[in-house]
């Protein structure tokens, strides 16, 4: 029979409970039955996650502007279809997006270029900087409850691979719930891990769970378990996607773990696949299949739009 732990997370008082899934550098990752999701315990407290994210984003990273920049055709493209996808939910003249974790404000940038008015929240000091000299507002600070009624109510919250390295998750889907204004958008985009396509690799090869990488990742969601958590605090799903699932090139024979020539290759040929279909206006067939994949729990990363409303209009 598994191990059931016990953790009582000292910055709440909360009692997290579950069977441990695995372990990895003092941290045991639960099943947690109090939140619904996997995580680590001990949790990080959050003084120690902004300490690191405030000097550790770029120095962990050394090529991250570089080949942000190599890929800014990609990413372009990725945020249009983002933007496009807003736009068709929400009526013209609402344009007031806020991004949590805003990175290096390109994302905010093409939606300065589509008539958004825009503002990026990045607690990296040298990421805030190089978002800032491209002319957006930014705050340089963590986000938590102090921005509630100080920086207004937008039409749609992002958030892109934010909410696996926090410590509090349901604590900051609550303020982002309060930020929103009535019927407001909330996508939400975080990796995929322990998918199926993971776990072939991993009991075919023999290989470890690559992706358990405390205390930098926290929560480990699936599909079901992040749009139960959004749905239990009154947010209604509109869509779920997930992106190119680059566990194929495992499988196919490419074990690009920790080989950084092999995987930046690989995310290349994903790169241009997804590039060229866009070229040839098959976007449509792209995200039908990123959609039906993630009916299966595959796909590199879950991408979910999410709807503020009333607990009663969840299920309608």
């Amino acid at each position: 029979m598994s191990e059931i732990k016990h953790y009582i997370y000292p910055s709440t008082g909360v009692e997290h409970y579950g069977e441990i899934i695995d372990s990895k550098d003092g941290f045991d990752v639960i099943g947690c039955n109090t939140c619904g999701f996997k995580h680590v315990i001990p949790i990080p407290t959050p003084e120690e996650m902004n300490k690191y994210y405030s000097k550790q984003f770029i120095p962990e990273r050394p090529l991250y502007i570089e080949r942000f920049h190599e890929d800014l055709d990609w990413w372009k493209m990725v945020y249009k279809e983002k933007y496009k996808l807003f736009e068709k939910y929400l009526p013209p003249n609402c344009r007031r997006i806020l991004d949590i974790g805003c990175g290096l404000g390109l994302f905010l940038k093409e939606g300065i270029k589509r008539g958004w008015k825009t503002i990026g929240i990045e607690p990296s000091q040298q990421a805030a900087k190089h978002a800032k000299n491209l002319g957006l507002e930014i705050i340089d600070k963590p986000f938590d409850e102090y921005y509630i009624g100080r920086i207004g109510k937008f039409d749609v919250i992002y958030m892109h691979e934010v909410l696996e390295h926090i410590p509090d998750p349901i604590g900051i889907i609550k303020i982002v719930y309060q930020l929103l204004k009535t019927n407001g958008l909330f996508c939400v985009i975080v990796p995929n891990d322990y998918n199926p396509l993971q776990k072939i690799f991993c009991e075919q090869s023999d290989f470890e769970p690559w992706w358990i990488a405390p205390p930098v990742h926290v929560n480990y969601f699936t599909f079901d378990s992040l749009k139960q958590l959004l749905c239990s605090h009154d947010f209604k799903v509109l869509q779920s996607r997930g992106t190119f699932p680059m566990e194929i090139f495992l499988l196919m024979g490419d074990n690009y773990i920790g080989d950084d020539t092999l995987g930046r290759a690989c995310h290349n040929r994903r790169k241009n696949l997804e590039i060229n279909l866009g070229l040839g206006g098959l976007d449509r067939i792209k995200n039908d299949l990123y959609t039906t994949l993630a009916k299966h729990n595959i796909g590199r990363e879950i991408v979910i739009l999410a709807k503020k409303v009333k607990r009663d209009e969840i299920r309608k």
